[in-house]
């Protein structure tokens, strides 16, 4: 995913090279070379993630910081400090003020992005929390709490160096008491359960007795932990791990030895991604009013649809990013009814429904049109992207199985918000789509 970075730094070199770094990775890059500048800026761009160098004249970073952090407009955007290596009062001073990370000069390139890849993901989903209260507030429901207590996380560490988990122990009680250290991959089935879900899991790089990437893999498979933020922990010649943990899923990095406010900074963020994660996910399990909620498929109804998406695509016009719709009805519905009964015919759309829940981002929308009919809003993707994922919907629902002699398909219309569309033309070339995948012999995805 792309996302706006503001870099404010008073230093014209400092900004040109991490603008390099940035740019090459398609990030969209916003500069200000004061504190006030900073401040000016973020009230005409939308800006994704904040990194703030700490000195600098005039206004240093962490007056910025908490002038950010005291307007309710800014207050929700990221903050990276950005501090020398060995600044350590500097990074207590920036947790004060309010920052969410740090980063330490120089810059490593594989730090950089692990911290802005998550700091971004969790500003699209407070972004679109944001917008789910806001439709909730029009609505007349009551709106969902931001406010996260630390106090009820859970957190995990695996590792067999005692003496090392025993200390992340101490510096994390400051957190919670809820922490749980275990020394091998043998341990975890007995240790995880319902009782205890970790919200986050710390994985040890130089655990000796299984391959670190190998017990990453089998986490992001148990049900129980498969949602938890990961981490890992590493020294620096383990950075080879590390990088291609990051691509198997990891969240972020830490490396040793571990500075104590830096472990609790890094811990915080990753929990406030797990909390604000889940509770899109508890809008739609079981939060919901049932004055939004579809009784029978358990997503958003008509209503709740029709109130949203203009929200949807003034934040698709704001941050210039692209917006779809994909119409998904299931073939045939009428003649399933027919055979075999309603009863089935509910089971149908209950099944159907639970593909599109498990298939989509939850800052996704995908609610139940009418009828046989879904209907699921996307943003921060491009075409080829859409087209895979309707693909994939469809085949899900073309293998799946409801009875023993019952299979289904499901005809796909997909489309793409023009600057020139209103919200009943979008959905309305949505349909078209589905009408043509239709006329085109069924199970087929169109894009138009």
């Amino acid at each position: 995913m792309t996302a706006n970075i503001l870099v404010v730094d008073d230093l014209e070199t400092n900004i040109k090279v991490l603008e390099a770094k940035l740019l090459k990775e398609y990030y969209i890059v916003y500069t200000a070379n004061s504190g006030l500048k900073a401040l000016e800026m973020l009230k005409t761009h939308k800006i994704d993630v904040i990194l703030l160098d700490c000195m600098m004249p005039e206004l240093d970073g962490f007056e910025t910081c908490k002038r950010i952090k005291a307007n309710p407009d800014t207050a929700h955007i990221p903050v990276v400090i950005v501090t020398a290596l060995y600044d350590v009062e500097y990074r207590v001073k920036g947790l004060e003020a309010g920052a969410d990370e740090f980063l330490t000069k120089p810059l490593n390139d594989v730090a950089l992005f692990a911290r802005l890849k998550s700091l971004s993901r969790i500003k699209s989903i407070l972004d679109e929390l944001q917008l789910r209260n806001a439709t909730n507030t029009e609505l007349g429901i009551k709106t969902k709490t931001l406010y996260q207590d630390f106090a009820n996380s859970k957190i995990l560490i695996i590792n067999d160096d005692a003496v090392q988990s025993k200390h992340m122990m101490g510096m994390l009680s400051r957190l919670t008491s809820n922490i749980k250290i275990i020394s091998d991959e043998s341990m975890v089935a007995n240790l995880i359960n319902e009782e205890f879900i970790p919200d986050a899991t710390i994985i040890s790089c130089q655990i000796e007795k299984t391959d670190p990437l190998r017990l990453l893999a089998s986490i992001k498979t148990n049900q129980y932990i498969k949602n938890s933020s990961i981490m890992m922990l590493a020294e620096e010649e383990n950075m080879h791990i590390v990088i291609k943990a990051l691509d198997l899923g990891a969240s972020d990095y830490f490396i040793v030895p571990i500075d104590t406010n830096e472990l609790i900074a890094r811990i915080k963020t990753q929990l406030r991604r797990k909390y604000y994660q889940e509770s899109l996910r508890t809008d739609l399990e079981v939060g919901m009013n049932l004055s939004i909620k579809d009784g029978l498929s358990n997503l958003y109804n008509r209503r709740y649809f029709d109130a949203h998406l203009p929200h949807l695509i003034d934040k698709a016009t704001e941050s210039s990013q692209y917006l779809y719709a994909l119409m998904i009805d299931i073939d045939n519905f009428k003649t399933i009814n027919d055979i075999y009964g309603h009863q089935i015919g509910d089971e149908v759309i209950k099944y159907t429904a639970k593909i599109l829940s498990t298939n989509f981002r939850v800052t996704d929308l995908v609610a139940r049109y009418g009828g046989e009919e879904f209907i699921v809003i996307l943003y921060d993707i491009n075409d080829k992207n859409i087209l895979n994922i309707a693909e994939r919907i469809r085949e899900s629902i073309a293998t799946s199985i409801i009875q023993k002699d019952l299979h289904i398909t499901a005809s796909i219309g997909i489309t793409k918000h023009l600057p020139t569309d209103t919200k009943e033309s979008f959905i309305l070339r949505a349909d078209q789509g589905l009408y043509q995948a239709k006329n085109s012999g069924r199970n087929m995805v169109r894009f138009i």
